[in-house]
């Protein structure tokens, strides 16, 4: 077992000894694959009390905690191998995904994120967890980027400016219509303004103004005209026209709307040209913004959305008050019961998970996500130890007082290790999960300053076999550990190995990348697993109920020896003298050399030789093993 070799020294001055209970081998049914004919096979102990260190190696070692119950799939058997997955804060890179879910909150807290009355939201199995199974989910308005919906019926921000653009020439066309510019026999067509890409925008010789939008309308119209009195042999309607049509050039024609549209001009602030046949909308260059939306926004949107009066708009917008902000405190808070805490996981349960409510009771809260084996560790000033000291801790996030949602937490030595995440589902629109994750990526890279050693952010297991839990490789990037050796793997090293085989002794390929080494024998490294319905349907991308509640009561499986019942390589097999291994008796602590003579037998030493693969030799000997 690998060991910064600090773990030793600090345990006796952070709370004295991890004392744990065997819980043997167990196997129940699979919360993740659901299947019927496989189950989920695991290690199990009982924690009384673990040091932080303690916990931070045997997290190291494959295992994760349900409360103060631990417990170690056993990777070659269980159904759906389960990954320990970690990821460098440091180092962490932002998808474009990540990036809008952080910038669609900053909007809902400025107040420019609207949001429309809760509506029914019909529930779809194929619909991601921030976003389904919510009745009262409450949905975005039309003016974020992200507030497209499903039957695209709405439309965006920029398309509601380009129709009010269109309507606004078709208003002039028919204006010109009526007076005699244009005939009055021919049915014209209907203009169609479009934005124009940043790549093809000519600016004026000054550079001060921006090539925004441009329609093509005039040409259409003179052609429309052309067919339609070639088509005529009336003489006397194309005496009367004939003058006009010399006039009627796409030149002239875009000239003529341009002029007339000036009312426009005026209210929106666009410059409006007509330049070679098109007529063209440009902005002041140091107003418009990257992506090529201009300044009068406010005033486009509102009259897209029927305002009858341009000056009306203007004075709407200027008197409206401005946005109320809103404000976002995130709490960091030693894991204890809350009221307040355990209704809204109540909520969280029955709406997003559809649990029973008489399932989810006060004790089967406290026994997931409140009771902990971890020893306190208090912050000590010296480098050490983060401001808010080691431990198991709730991070509460509350928007204007309401408490949104709920991170169960470990914080160790080395890593923050996300647990659990309960969220209000009022506000799944807000993304809440991805959102937190971002949170936590970023305190480890804040407190990496005051302890220099926290570097890690863990996010529980990753399960290549079941979709729902791809998305924690998405925070790139990430290391898988190896079930064999306990080597930190690059995930795009591993994720090919995985498409094909379930459980992979990663290690084996850690050096494979770019044509170093040949990839070992697969047949020898990875054990196949006959199954076919481990895959579930959900396009949950991101986040962030890590762990499964662990349902203690197992089928508990015999101690055959480990090598017989895994076909594990044996000399692969880490072990040790059990006899320096720390035994818990009564109120003694021994070790098990000076128990042998009277209460040695062949079933507790193949239980102990067992206990010594599975937490590692250090481990077994600095751990109270209760007897």
């Amino acid at each position: 077992m690998r060991s910064d070799g600090s773990s030793s020294s600090r345990n006796n001055s952070a709370g004295g000894e991890s004392v744990v209970v065997d819980w043997g081998r167990h196997k129940s049914s699979c919360g993740y694959c659901k299947s019927s004919v496989h189950n989920s096979i695991s290690h199990g102990l009982w924690a009384h009390r673990v040091t932080v260190y303690d916990y931070q190696d045997l997290l190291d070692r494959g295992w994760r905690r349900s409360g103060s119950f631990l417990y170690k799939p056993e990777m070659e058997r269980t159904c759906c191998p389960a990954y320990t997955i970690r990821l460098r804060a440091a180092d962490f890179v932002h998808s474009k995904e990540q990036l809008r879910v952080s910038r669609r909150l900053q909007r809902f807290l400025d107040g420019t994120l609207d949001i429309k009355k809760p509506v029914e939201l019909m529930k779809d199995p194929n619909t991601s967890k921030d976003s389904c199974n919510r009745a009262d989910n409450e949905v975005l308005n039309l003016s974020t980027e992200e507030s497209m919906s499903n039957n695209g019926e709405r439309k965006s921000e920029a398309e509601q400016i380009l129709h009010y653009l269109s309507d606004q020439i078709d208003n002039v066309v028919q204006t010109c219509v009526k007076s005699g510019v244009f005939p009055l026999d021919i049915q014209l067509p209907k203009a169609s303004v479009k934005k124009v890409l940043p790549a093809k925008r000519k600016l004026f010789v000054e550079e001060s103004e921006d090539l925004q939008y441009t329609s093509n309308i005039a040409f259409q119209i003179a052609a429309t005209i052309r067919r339609g009195q070639s088509c005529d042999n009336d003489q006397l309607r194309l005496s009367r026209h004939s003058a006009e049509q010399n006039e009627l050039s796409p030149k002239a024609i875009a000239e003529k709307l341009a002029s007339s549209l000036t009312q426009l001009a005026e209210t929106s602030g666009l410059l409006i040209k007509a330049c070679n046949g098109h007529i063209n909308f440009y902005s002041s260059k140091k107003q418009s913004s990257s992506d090529g939306s201009v300044q009068v926004k406010t005033v486009l949107e509102e009259a897209a959305a029927g305002c009858p009066s341009k000056k009306c708009c203007l004075k709407r917008s200027s008197e409206q008050p401005p946005p109320k902000k809103r404000r976002l405190e995130i709490r960091l808070k030693r894991s204890s019961f809350d009221p307040e805490e355990f209704a809204l996981y109540q909520k969280y349960q029955t709406k997003v998970h559809d649990d029973k409510p008489d399932r989810v009771t006060e004790s089967s809260y406290r026994r997931f996500l409140v009771d902990t084996p971890l020893v306190f560790v208090p912050p000590t000033g010296d480098g050490t130890v983060p401001p808010c000291g080691f431990g198991s801790f709730h991070q509460q996030y509350l928007i204007d007082g309401r408490l949104v949602a709920v991170g169960v937490i470990d914080i160790l030595p080395k890593c923050l290790s996300s647990k659990y995440l309960f969220w209000d589902p009022d506000f799944a629109f807000l993304s809440l999960g991805k959102y937190s994750a971002l949170q936590e990526i970023g305190w480890v890279r804040e407190n990496q300053i005051h302890c220099p050693s926290l570097k890690y952010y863990y996010l529980g297991y990753y399960i290549h076999s079941c979709s729902k839990m791809r998305y924690k490789a998405a925070y790139h990037p990430s290391e898988l550990l190896c079930p064999l050796r306990y080597q930190w793997i690059s995930f795009d090293i591993a994720r090919p190995l995985l498409d094909k085989k379930p459980y992979v002794v990663l290690s084996d390929f850690a050096n494979l990348r770019n044509g170093e080494l040949s990839p070992p024998d697969v047949s020898n490294n990875v054990k196949e697993v006959q199954y076919d319905d481990i895959h579930q349907d959900s396009n949950d991308p991101f986040m962030c109920e890590d762990e499964e509640m662990i349902d203690h009561e197992y089928e508990s499986l015999s101690d055959e020896s480990d090598t017989e019942s895994t076909g594990l390589r044996s000399v692969e097999i880490e072990d040790g003298d059990i006899s320096n291994i720390l035994i818990g008796l009564k109120s003694s602590r021994l070790r098990y050399k000076d128990l042998q003579q009277d209460f040695g037998s062949s079933e507790l030493e193949t239980q102990l030789h067992r206990y010594m693969r599975l937490v590692g030799v250090e481990l077994s000997e600095r751990m109270v093993y209760l007897l």
